[in-house]
């Protein structure tokens, strides 16, 4: 007989939903191994029980058994960078953000800062198995100057605050320390010297007042958006970053700080210094500093142009009304001020950070996959897809793009004992593809099926979360 299901469900006795068998899979598991056809990965509970040939690897009794004949298996994705919390709680996070995140693949996310006070009762649920959604890590809320720049920050102003802060907020149980764009050359140190103190990394902007050198110096393991990097790459940098902190001694008009802006944006590319920048990435590589560049940020909100500005995007239907509101009004605001040069420079803005994450990696520092969702038309769960896509124009190889979001990251949070690549003895976070994403990067987006913590969710399943997530915005 002959069945040409996408999945063939067999039970030789009564089911055992503890128990499931992909059966004849091609196996990309992100070690470094030539991926393995005809493969069968066994299933039990949480865990990889058993990998090998098909016609090797016995299948329990009762198993539910999926035939992934022409299919491939890669480990669940991760975000890198995103914000559970910025759509409202608690449904922004629970009927917006997570159901687009499974049907996506994306198995395990680090936070990078929101109201711990939802966070936490939701990473709990999640890790108790009361709900469906991906191991969540988060900083709770950053550590800015002030005015921050973004809510929930605690501002920090002097080294007191800066150490009463970085101790507070360990104690509440968070997993890293994140820090943000306005603090101090002195409150920043006093986090660093805390930080180490309190036996917690501290992650996420170069504040402006600082060079990415003494960040990485002081012991920041990862950069976000690689802000202030190209400032850091450039022969004038010191006069750069006078320019950025420069306060008019008299209002200015909107014109007047637009140009000022731009004049400032066209120094750091004429100034850029291939010497300066070979000894700043040999720096991140020496101190181990990760980079999550988040291009697709860079490209939709950091550097629009007025092409991008035009086009209409079907995932809108996903948005509740109220962010999406928020994102247009955003980009027209953007897009208002914006010539044609100034929409020419936001390009070239965009090229030379793509250019600099292809350096990074020709370099030897590590690279992170990460969107920033929901941060304006970075659209939760699909970004990581465009960001992977976004990684492999910028130089990487289609295994290494896939690679910042799957083995490194559970490399960076010292969790690649359970994760981060398809093995014996690991979570069985999985990710069933109909196209071998090794061929083309865009593959990625074709998931037949999600294991999350050994439950599976066919297409049907991840179709209904797509549905879910419509619904929710259509009602909100």
């Amino acid at each position: 007989m002959i069945f040409s299901a996408c999945f063939l469900f067999y039970a030789c006795s009564a089911p055992n939903e503890h128990i499931i068998a992909i059966t004849h899979a091609t196996v990309i598991d992100m070690t470094g191994a030539t991926p393995l056809a005809d493969q069968t990965v066994v299933m039990q509970k949480d865990r990889i029980a058993n990998i090998g040939a098909s016609n090797a690897v016995a299948i329990p009794r009762g198993a539910k058994i999926l035939d992934a004949r022409g299919k491939f298996l890669i480990p669940g994705l991760v975000d890198m960078h995103i914000h559970l919390t910025a759509a409202g709680e608690p449904d922004g996070s629970r009927k917006f953000i997570i159901p687009l995140l499974l049907a996506n693949g994306i198995t395990n996310v680090r936070d990078m800062g929101g109201y711990f006070e939802s966070l936490n009762p939701l990473r709990k649920e999640i890790a108790d198995g009361k709900r469906f959604g991906p191991r969540i890590v988060t900083p709770g809320p950053y550590l800015d100057g002030s005015p921050p720049s973004f809510e929930p920050s605690l501002v920090v102003t002097n080294a007191v605050e800066g150490s009463d802060d970085v101790r507070q907020v360990a104690a509440l149980g968070v997993d890293f320390i994140k820090v943000q764009s306005i603090l101090s050359r002195e409150a920043y140190f006093a986090i660093a010297q805390a930080s180490r103190r309190e036996h917690i990394t501290f992650v996420g902007h170069v504040p402006d007042r600082l060079t990415a050198a003494e960040a990485a110096d002081a012991g920041q393991h990862s950069i976000e958006h690689l802000t202030n990097v190209l400032r850091g790459c450039s022969r004038d940098e010191p006069k750069l970053m006078r320019e950025q902190l420069y306060i008019p001694l008299k209002q200015e008009t909107a014109e007047q700080s637009h140009g000022r802006i731009v004049q400032w944006q066209r120094q750091l590319l004429a100034t850029y210094s291939p010497e300066k920048a070979a000894a700043l990435l040999a720096k991140f590589k020496g101190k181990d500093v990760w980079q999550t560049p988040t291009l697709i940020l860079l490209k939709n909100d950091a550097f629009p142009t007025r092409e991008d500005s035009t086009l209409s995007d079907n995932r809108e239907k996903y948005i509740p009304p109220r962010t999406l509101a928020i994102w247009k009004k955003a980009r027209t605001e953007q897009i208002r001020t914006l010539s044609q040069q100034d929409s020419e420079l936001h390009a070239q803005l965009l090229r030379k950070s793509i250019d600099m994450v292809a350096q990074m990696q020709k370099a030897g520092v590590k690279i992170l996959a990460g969107t920033d969702a929901p941060a304006p038309y970075v659209f939760p769960g699909s970004s990581l897809h465009d960001e992977l896509q976004l990684l492999v124009e910028s130089g990487l190889t289609p295994f290494e793009a896939l690679q910042s979001a799957t083995k490194s990251p559970a490399e960076f949070l010292h969790t690649a004992k359970d994760s981060g690549t398809v093995e014996k003895g690991k979570l069985a976070d999985l990710v069933l593809l109909d196209a071998n994403p090794l061929d083309d990067i865009h593959n990625t987006r074709k998931i037949n099926a999600v294991i999350l913590r050994g439950k599976l969710l066919d297409r049907a399943a991840l179709d209904q979360r797509l549905a879910d997530a419509k619904s929710f915005a259509a009602s909100h």
